[in-house]
């Protein structure tokens, strides 16, 4: 037996079955682009986020993996120019989809925009719902942007004209919330069912709608990570209201720290969940960084929980904007336990807590926020 022969395949073994193990393969091509182009892709598979990129070579990519769910959730950004993921994802050519464990593949002549896809059940059936329900969020506020930019100059400046476009975009929002709601109670087996109910619940769950909507959905589908976390939202709409003990948790700082919210009893404690990436909360720092001033001496604390994933990100955002108050995160995005834990579905949002650990308001930024802290500490 040649020995050499048999060590190199002993030494290819793991990359075969790496191989063979892949559930999903996904090829493209965008027309003919070639460095720098690179395209970026992000997928949520059953709570669990994972990225890659690759560079386009006479347009074409190629991205395999393995994924627990068979409906994982990706974004997809096409950066022509070489300007970075960042500039993609924010500014540039992107798309949202779902696929499965399956071989799939996407065309266009020139972007991500206009691409076709084949091959993918889930992506089809995804389609489909959208359809049912009117189209995505990003495909209503395009059309509503669509209206606006078909106007006159002059329309553009007139409020009546902009008020009966934003009245057209709310309806059709509005619409679309009571068709995911149809959906749901429809196709109770359906993972876009899940999906419809989780986005029209929202962060504020109407509990007596919701709940017999979600308890009649398969026990598989409340199963997955995303039905378990809307349970979490559904039962922390009871646990997070104004009156009630504010959720204890335990979460490391920035240096690995375990940090209690029970320690801040006695003091008047802001819950605040944020992120480096969070426009509105990046803005609303400088006022939390002067009320922390103003009243911190006074009984005053902020623990800001993030929903950052990197954590150089994080460290970052807490230096430049001169955070000086208590941080903490599990880096693991949208799903930080005490996000999940809170019901927390966007940002930024807040939780102010009294000094006997209760919930005294929430939502509170701004002019509202400094008002109340004014009241609090007359």
């Amino acid at each position: 037996m040649n020995i050499k022969k048999l060590l190199l395949s002993a030494m290819l073994l793991p990359t075969i079955a790496l191989a063979q193990t892949s559930s999903f393969s996904f090829t493209g091509k965008v027309g003919n682009l070639n460095k720098p182009a690179m395209v970026y892709f992000d997928y949520m598979d059953n709570g669990v986020s994972r990225e890659d990129s690759v560079m386009l070579v006479d347009g074409a990519f190629k991205f395999s993996g393995n994924i627990t769910s068979n409906n994982a959730y990706a974004r997809m950004a096409l950066d022509h120019t070489g300007k970075g993921k960042g500039h993609a994802v924010y500014t540039g050519d992107v798309i949202y989809f779902y696929f499965g464990k399956e071989q799939f593949n996407l065309t266009s002549k020139d972007s991500l925009q206009t691409a076709k896809f084949t091959g993918s059940k889930v992506y089809d059936e995804s389609e489909a719902y959208n359809k049912a329900i009117g189209g995505t969020i990003m495909a209503v506020t395009k059309t509503a942007n669509m209206e606006y930019n078909s106007g006159t100059a002059e329309q553009k400046k007139d409020t009546t004209f902009i008020k009966a476009v934003d009245q057209r975009y709310r309806k059709r929002l509005r619409d679309r919330t009571d068709k995911q709601f149809e959906y749901a109670k429809a196709n109770p087996k359906s993972y876009f069912a899940l999906v419809a109910l989780s986005e029209a619940a929202g962060s504020k769950v109407d509990v007596a709608k919701v709940q017999p909507i979600y308890n009649a959905l398969s026990k598989e589908l409340r199963a997955t990570d995303m039905g378990r976390e809307l349970a979490q939202r559904i039962e922390a709409n009871g646990l997070t209201a104004v009156g009630k003990p504010a959720p204890l948790f335990t979460q490391n700082n920035e240096v690995g720290k375990p940090v209690s919210l029970a320690s801040f009893k006695g003091k008047v404690v802001l819950v605040e969940f944020w992120a480096s990436w969070c426009g509105p909360c990046r803005e609303e720092n400088p006022n939390l960084v002067k009320q922390y001033k103003t009243y911190h001496d006074k009984g005053f604390e902020i623990v800001s929980v993030s929903l950052d994933h990197v954590k150089q990100n994080w460290l970052e955002a807490i230096e430049k904007d001169a955070l000086e108050w208590t941080h903490v995160s599990d880096l693991k995005g949208w799903n930080n336990e005490v996000g999940r834990l809170y019901g927390v579905r966007a940002v930024p949002a807040s939780f102010l807590v009294d000094a006997d650990g209760k919930i005294i308001a929430n939502g509170l930024r701004g002019e509202p926020l400094n008002a109340k802290l004014a009241e609090i500490f007359k």
